[in-house]
């Protein structure tokens, strides 16, 4: 009997585990490959890129069996500087810099010379009427590069969304060429992306 009593309350204390250990939550399943060509955020900042160089009147449609491609409208390399967060313009995340990745990649495949810019500081600087000019750093860049426009771009997060502006930017007098402002979702790649600020 007494060998009973101490089975028992063993028993017990072994399914309350495995309860506790059922009843806790279950991990999250691995994204597949089928998810991830479905999943919209490059395909949006490829659209972004697009209309903003179909205001520069310099987009060509992309196409992988096209081996050549023209370049027709306004001249000369685009140099992309880093988003920046547009409370801290001299701030940027993984976001940021993905985004003006993919913004590089897509002004690429429509034929177009581009020059991703790495700079550590902000691409503007705020004049006495409070307006935002690209700095002296950015334009000597464009100049050795000869660079017919700047992209330069701001993000700002709003509770379940981050509002995207895009502007190419006369590199010689600050005047915007071509604009374009989207909004993306702010789901668990984004947030994660947002989390990591430089």
């Amino acid at each position: 009997m007494t060998r009973r009593y101490l089975i028992m309350p063993l028993f017990a204390a072994l399914v309350f585990v495995g309860a506790c250990e059922t009843s806790g939550p279950k991990p999250e399943p691995e994204p597949t490959y089928e998810e991830a060509a479905m999943y919209q955020f490059t395909a949006t900042n490829h659209q972004a890129a697009d209309r903003l160089l179909a205001g520069y009147g310099a987009a060509v449609p992309y196409t992988a069996s096209v081996s050549n491609f023209s370049s027709p409208g306004g001249g000369g390399t685009i140099l992309v500087a880093t988003l920046a967060d547009v409370s801290r313009l001299e701030h940027s995340s993984p976001f940021g810099r993905i985004i003006s990745e993919q913004l590089v990649s897509r002004i690429a495949q429509n034929g177009r010379s581009v020059v991703e810019m790495k700079l550590r500081g902000s691409v503007f600087v705020q004049n006495n009427n409070g307006e935002f000019l690209l700095t002296r750093e950015v334009r000597e860049l464009a100049s050795s590069q000869n660079a017919g426009a700047v992209l330069v771009g701001t993000y700002a997060e709003s509770g379940r969304f981050v509002f995207i502006s895009l502007k190419l930017v006369n590199p010689a007098d600050s005047l915007v060429l071509s604009s374009h402002d989207y909004t993306l979702p702010i789901d668990r790649v984004v947030r994660r992306l947002l989390s990591e600020r430089r």
